[in-house]
């Protein structure tokens, strides 16, 4: 079923209202400024965990090395990356949160999936798969059904596939010694998310 001009019209009041959310403002090293994409006529979600310096700076979602290597993990052109007809981009916090005492970035704010993901969700109706990219998105979306580590629950991704949902790891530089001593991730699981993301025309 493809997206009504009422959902249309409803989700870009939605993005509106997003874009101005000031709820966390205290709490913002660098101050609010959303990043997300959403098109009623997307097929695929990709829900990660929240921008980084260089993302909150030039307004792109998964514009840095991490969006590279997600890239490279879908075998995806940049240009259908960012197509927001057909993807959905909307990480579990929205705006940058600041960094933690060792430097990395801190867990996304704990406002914007209660305030915004249901709603957004309930006005993208063509939504075929939901890639949950690192442990919070899996948190949020998969509850008590997600296992005691990522990399069990990443295993795990054909039991959740049955709903739509695909849960991977945050693709950072350091994911590179987990990949080797998880072979499976590229000979197994990779093959079979691309081979569904080609049967959504992507």
């Amino acid at each position: 079923m493809r997206g009504t001009r009422t959902e249309a019209t409803a989700l870009a009041t939605l993005l509106i209202d997003i874009r101005a959310c000031h709820a966390c403002d205290a709490d913002l090293p660098l101050g609010p400024r959303p990043v997300l994409r959403a098109s009623e006529t997307a097929r695929l979600l990709i829900v990660g965990q929240a921008p980084g310096t260089r993302v909150h700076e030039t307004g792109i979602p998964w514009n840095d090395r991490s969006g590279e290597r997600l890239r490279s993990w879908l075998k995806m052109t940049p240009e259908t990356f960012y197509d927001e007809t057909r993807i959905a981009i909307v990480p579990m916090g929205f705006c940058y949160p600041g960094v933690n005492a060792k430097g990395g970035d801190l867990p996304p704010r704990p406002e914007c999936a209660p305030l915004w993901h249901a709603r957004i969700r309930a006005l993208l109706p063509d939504i075929r798969l939901t890639l949950l990219v690192g442990q919070y998105a899996q948190a949020w979306y998969l509850g008590t059904r997600r296992s005691k580590t990522l990399t069990e629950t990443v295993r795990r991704s054909a039991e959740f596939l049955k709903d739509g949902l695909v849960p991977l790891p945050h693709p950072s530089w350091r994911t590179t010694a987990w990949e080797r001593k998880n072979p499976w991730f590229t000979d197994e699981l990779l093959p079979n998310l691309r081979a569904e993301l080609a049967a959504l025309g992507l």
